[in-house]
Parts: C-alpha cells; structure tokens; sequence
C-alpha cells in the first residue's frame, strides 16, 4: 500500500482580482495613476534630487538617479502604461505635490500574492504619517479590495531602512535569498518579508487604531506608535 504523503490543506479559492489603475483615498495622502507630463518636471524630480532630494533614494532601486526632469519623465511615460509592476504617484492631499511612487508588482491573482514595491518617498513625506498611511492604503486595496491572500516585501538585504520599515508595518521576515539579483552591476541578497490575510486583520486595525486622529497629537506625532497600537489590536 502506497503511503500517503503530506499536503497542504486544500483551499477553496477562486482566485483574486488584477488591480487596475485607480485612486486611493486617504487622510493624508493620495496615490493615484501616474500621469508623467504633470509629476515628472519640478516635482518628483525636485524631491529625488540635490539639491532639495536626496539622491541616495535611488541606492537600492534597480534604476534612476536621472540626469535631469525630461529623463525621468520618459521612465514615467512607461510606468504610466504598465500592467505589472501598476504604479501610483503618492501625493500629498495638503497641497496636492506629488512626492513619491509607489507600485503593486509580481500580481498573481491566480494565487492570490501580490507585493507592494518600487517604492520611495521625497524627503518632503520621509517618515511621516502621509509616508505610513500610504503603505496602509495599498495593503489595504491588496487585502479587502482585491481578495489576496498574501502581500510581499522585499528588499536588498543591505537596505537597512527598508527592513526596519517592512518590520514596524507588520511585515514578517520570512528569509535571505542569496544571489537572487544583480542590480546595476552589484550582487543583491534579497530580504523576503511578507502579511497573509489571516495576520491582515490585526494589522490593519493597528494601522487605522494609529491614523485615528484620538491618536494624533497637535503637532502631528502619535500618541501611541503603530508597534503598540497593532499590539494592543493583538491582545483585544
């Protein structure tokens, strides 16, 4: 009698859906479909690059610094029309700057994986509530909009300030893929970090828990940091 070997318990799934361009709305921030003749001049290029942006922004990123706006408008033009990765200017709803970008890539919608990626902010919304809650919205569109199971993260394993990002959203380190990538002429080991839907609920209610604004002070920090809001979400 042949032995039974382990499975993986099955899964009634239908599978999710392709993300399309749209808007996400927030309090804060606004990500919406790149329109390269409007971001690309004075503005995502002024705050990517000396002297307002910090060029270092491109380190870890497969592409830029650019040499000036008209360069970085003809990668806008590509990103405007592309499928996969789907990208999204992040603009500040304050005074309606673009300041960063954003995208959804490696789309599975047959397994239900998807990964937030290419992703970089000016220096304007660096470590700012605008910063966090745009992640918040692409997560949440991933997971309640979309119906996916599993939202990715990765990362050069050398981007420091990538891992500890990953880590306080939620993300949870699941390895080091070495040699995984050779990106402008240097070796990448690739940091894996990933949310499933059954971690999704806990995460977001720390997330909206944190963007409440009973949790904002007058000048603009948090009460309670998003570590301790998603913990507290955890324990209730």
């Amino acid at each position: 009698m042949t032995p039974e070997l382990p499975l993986g318990e099955k899964v009634d799934w239908t599978g999710a859906q392709a993300p399309s361009r749209t808007t996400l709305q927030g309090a804060y921030v606004l990500l919406r479909p790149v329109d390269a003749l409007r971001d690309a001049d004075s503005l995502l290029y002024a705050v990517s690059h000396p002297p307002e942006g910090d060029e270092t922004i491109w380190t870890y990123l497969p592409d830029g610094p650019y040499d000036d706006p008209e360069h970085l408008r003809r990668m806008l033009a590509s990103a405007e029309t592309s499928a996969d990765p789907l990208y999204f200017t992040i603009e500040r709803i304050s005074d309606s700057r673009p300041l960063g970008l954003a995208s959804h890539l490696r789309i599975a919608p047959e397994s239900g994986v998807i990964e937030i990626g290419h992703l970089w902010f000016g220096v304007p919304v660096r470590r700012t509530t605008a910063a966090a809650e745009a992640i918040y919205l692409l997560a949440r569109h991933a997971f309640d909009d979309l119906g996916y199971r599993r939202l990715e993260w990765k990362c050069n394993s050398l981007n420091a300030a990538s891992r500890r990002a990953a880590e306080r959203f939620g993300f949870s380190f699941e390895g080091i893929f070495r040699k995984n990538q050779i990106v402008k002429g240097r070796n990448r080991d690739t940091a894996w970090y990933a949310i499933t839907d059954e971690q999704w609920p806990v995460i977001r209610a720390g997330f909206q828990a944190w963007l409440s604004p009973e949790n904002i002070e007058a000048d603009g920090t948090q009460r309670r940091s998003l570590v301790d809001q998603r913990s507290q979400a955890k324990a209730a």
